[in-house]
């Protein structure tokens, strides 16, 4: 990966200077729009990949916002696939600020390689602050390791200056963990149409604004010079530009997302799930990203709504078993060559315990029905749970379920 981040940079660079487009992946679209810098792919959690074109202005802007957020320009340590847009914004923000990405080390991420790798980046500084963009799910691991008796990764992790975690939802035990080890980790939200993180720790950015659409009570909209031209690359995607961004009265373009959330007083933003996930219940809407949180204490998990003759559709939850957890009390069956996840029925004890936490904070209504253990959950972009590949291993599973 090393060779690729030499080659994005190059091209990164090129491209915030008046060049060529630069797409690390094959590119779809027959035209890219003057002006355009990078054309990324989404990876959204359901849903086929769209190509996003981002501009000039737009990725100097978010780099810009991001830099007066987090303290002043740095360099940046390289941990994530180049072809996702946190990855390219790290290649992008060194090279607005004029400084160097590092990292970029082949092969699967490791707490080991992390350690090794951040640390000499870290050691290799002149002055300047350092930053590292992470999915959850890796800093979940180095976390785990550091339970594990080696804890190298989250001690080099704890020496940058900031830590921005997206992708994904933050659990709140995982950001407990990262405080109590020293990290300064930030929960990031935003997406490619954004180019990245834009609110962090549910702050908007410096020039962004968040609101909540009035004929879609609860669906999260930004505006912000970080938006996106557009969509390129399909058959529909003048129409699905029109859908998603649309300018007002006074004249701001507004991003409408997939999201649901709330706004406090403070017009701070709290991320309450994808619109389009909503799992409707016995009449209850019940969020599976609250239903998520509420369960992060035991793992990862994803959570999804399958059919019910009874209750119109039924919460499911699918634990990730990783190693030595409780959930090694059950072993998944041999994955098939379908692409699905292996799914075994997680014990009564484990089950019962995951519906009482639920009951508890959310109410009865959300509590998964069933519960699943599964080797590792299926991701979709870096961190991003593939809910259509858990749903379609769930649905598969469920002729042979007891009622």
């Amino acid at each position: 990966m090393r060779d690729e981040l030499e080659a994005a940079t190059a091209a990164i660079r090129e491209a915030l200077g008046g060049g060529a487009a630069f797409a690390p992946q094959p590119l779809l679209a027959d035209h890219v729009p003057d002006g355009t810098a990078l054309v990324v792919r989404t990876s959204g959690s359901t849903g086929a990949p769209r190509e996003v074109a981002l501009s000039v202005s737009a990725l100097r802007a978010s780099a810009a916002a991001t830099h007066e957020r987090l303290g002043g320009p740095g360099r940046w340590f390289l941990a994530l696939p180049v072809g996702h847009v946190a990855g390219l914004q790290v290649i992008s923000r060194s090279v607005v600020a004029g400084t160097r990405a590092g990292g970029g080390a082949r092969g699967p991420f490791t707490p080991d390689g992390f350690a090794a790798e951040a640390g000499k980046f870290l050691s290799d500084g002149d002055g300047h602050r350092t930053y590292v963009s992470l999915v959850p799910t890796q800093a979940h691991r180095l976390v785990e390791a550091a339970d594990a008796g080696a804890p190298e990764g989250l001690d080099t992790l704890a020496r940058f200056d900031a830590v921005l975690l997206g992708g994904a939802a933050t659990p709140l035990p995982l950001r407990g963990r990262l405080r109590d080890a020293g990290v300064r980790a930030v929960a990031t939200y935003g997406m490619s149409e954004t180019c990245g993180g834009c609110v962090y720790d549910g702050v908007p950015l410096p020039g962004v604004r968040v609101r909540l659409a009035e004929e879609r009570p609860g669906v999260v909209e930004i505006s912000g010079p970080m938006l996106a031209t557009g969509y390129l690359g399909s058959a529909d995607a003048a129409a699905a530009t029109r859908a998603a961004f649309r300018t007002g009265p006074d004249g701001t373009r507004w991003f409408r997302t997939s999201d649901l959330g709330s706004l406090d007083a403070g017009g701070h933003l709290t991320i309450l799930g994808r619109a389009d996930d909503v799992i409707v219940t016995g009449g209850v809407n019940v969020a599976p990203a609250a239903v998520e949180a509420v369960l992060a204490e035991l793992g990862e998990v994803c959570v999804v709504g399958v059919p019910d003759p009874e209750w119109g559709q039924a919460v499911v939850a699918v634990l990730a078993a990783g190693d030595g957890t409780a959930t090694s009390r059950a072993h998944p069956r041999p994955p098939s060559d379908t692409g699905r996840p292996a799914l075994a029925p997680a014990t009564r004890d484990l089950t019962d315990r995951a519906r009482d936490l639920v009951t508890s904070a959310l109410g009865r209504a959300a509590a998964p029905r069933r519960l699943y253990l599964t080797p590792a959950l299926p991701l979709r972009g870096p961190g991003k749970p593939d809910r259509a590949a858990v749903e379609a291993a769930v649905s598969a599973e469920l002729p042979r379920a007891t009622p």
